[in-house]
């Protein structure tokens, strides 16, 4: 379909030649001799694209043009002012024109204008349908959930949208920590703004410093280039800190200062950079317990904690299991080319007995990974990963019956218990009231770990059994 453009001038030839050229490019090209017709015809249909002149009777071009952007904002507008008059020109660029073009217009200059303008609403109208694409696929009710927990974290996300708070979202591994972020950037002010997001736990320290603050050229070695950092880049916008307990303690304080003072220096500049950034950070630890350990600041842990939004395990929520089913098996579906119908009531029993140690990301893993390989329309534990037929049987074995000693019965619980926390021994020991070191030795008594080597092994490595 050609592109629509409407001319708008009151000289009866420049109006004709502009529309002759324009036809003989294939474009579709209406008419207006002043800007009262114009407003007419905008009033009818939108136009890609309109070129008008400045000066006219009545409504000029200047008036034109701002009443364009309010009525069609995707329209993109090209005005025609005199040589002598250049100054009209730079008022209408400023205003919003895409470009100018200098009576008498010649036909090639106006071709190549029309094209750029062109190109630049198309891609201008993508850009707008890419960013409302986002915003639905994070708004908050792309979060699946009918649960009481849930309801709360949706009460929250609409809350503090519209705030600029520091917002800290708890919650175990694959719980859709990132999901909620974002819910909260394109539901409030900043959905125009960028959004970055930086995993803390998988960039490297030497790497840390120049990522979230960026550099100079020659500010280190292989440096070969100035880079703004992440906060430079998501100016206006938000920055998500995902996992923010995995930041090294030597940039725990600069990053304190960029949150209490809103400016960065790049690394090899002394020049203060201000930034106007939403900071969302997120973890999986129990922040207080790594405080006490001396992992983490407790100045940096309050200026982060303005609002908490705790994010349930899927264990905790199991009658969202089946509207969440609904939405992974309709989008894999989509995704796959394939048309499965409906999970098995025995899957879902399943479902309802399994511990998720990987929360929603496993549940939708479990869902794809069964449309994929599916040979019918009905999904049955076949499907899925003998893991899911286990781990259930695992759940219901677990428990204290009469007549089991003390001995197992608190071995039992420890076992739950960091089962029920994936496998995380400083969640699990701070939930059972002890300290990790305890936990360590009961798993030593038990001939799981070694009791030396348990901490040592993760807390060098930042491995959280997640």
């Amino acid at each position: 379909m050609p592109a629509s453009v409407l001319v708008v001038d009151d000289d009866p030839l420049v109006n004709d030649f502009l529309a002759t050229t324009l036809a003989e490019s294939d474009l579709e090209v209406s008419r207006a001799y002043s800007a009262e017709e114009a407003l007419e015809q905008i009033d009818d249909r939108e136009f890609d694209l309109i070129i008008s002149d400045v000066r006219m009777e009545g409504i000029d071009g200047l008036e034109l043009l701002d009443r364009v952007r309010r009525l069609a904002p995707d329209t993109v507008t090209i005005i025609m002012t005199a040589f002598g008059e250049i100054g009209d020109a730079v008022r209408a660029m400023k205003a919003g024109a895409f470009e100018y073009l200098v009576k008498p217009v010649g036909a090639e200059a106006t071709e190549a204008v029309v094209s750029r303008a062109l190109e630049y609403r198309r891609l201008k109208v993508e850009n707008r349908m890419l960013r409302e694409a986002v915003h639905r696929r994070f708004s908050a009710d792309q979060l699946i959930g009918q649960s009481s927990p849930m309801h709360q974290v949706f009460d929250m996300i609409d809350a503090v949208a519209k705030s600029r708070a520091t917002v800290l979202i708890t919650g175990e591994s694959g719980t859709g920590k990132e999901l909620v972020a974002r819910a909260i950037h394109y539901r409030g002010p900043r959905r125009e703004g960028p959004f970055e997001a930086i995993n803390c736990a998988a960039l490297p320290e030497a790497l840390f410093e120049s990522e979230l603050f960026g550099h100079e050229k020659g500010a280190f070695t292989n440096a070969i280039r100035q880079r703004k950092g992440l906060f430079e880049s998501s100016d206006g916008g938000t920055l998500l800190l995902d996992e923010i307990s995995e930041i090294p303690p030597t940039l725990q304080a600069k990053l304190l200062r960029v949150l209490q003072e809103r400016y960065i220096q790049r690394l090899g500049s002394d020049k203060k950079i201000p930034i106007d950034v939403r900071v969302i950070a997120t973890t999986n630890r129990h922040l207080p317990t790594e405080i006490a350990n001396g992992n983490f600041r407790e100045d940096l842990y309050y200026r982060i904690n303005v609002v908490t939004i705790d994010l349930p395990p899927l264990r905790d929520r199991t009658h969202d299991i089946p509207s969440l089913v609904e939405h992974f098996v309709r989008r894999y579906n989509a995704e796959n080319g394939r048309s499965v119908k409906r999970v098995s009531d025995s899957v879902f029993k399943l479902f309802e007995q399994y511990r998720w140690p990987g929360n929603v990301r496993e549940l939708e893993n479990f869902i794809e990974r069964a449309i994929v390989t599916a040979s019918g329309d009905t999904l049955s534990p076949d499907d899925f990963p003998r893991e899911l037929v286990t781990g259930g049987a695992r759940k219901q074995s677990a428990g204290l019956e009469a007549g089991m000693s003390i001995y197992e019965m608190e071995k039992q619980l420890i076992l739950a218990t960091l089962e029920a926390e994936g496998g995380n021994q400083t969640r699990a020991a701070d939930k059972l009231g002890i300290s990790s070191r305890t936990l360590r030795n009961k798993l030593y008594e038990y001939g799981l770990k070694e009791p030396q080597t348990v901490r040592s092994s993760e807390e060098r490595s930042g491995v959280d059994n997640r």
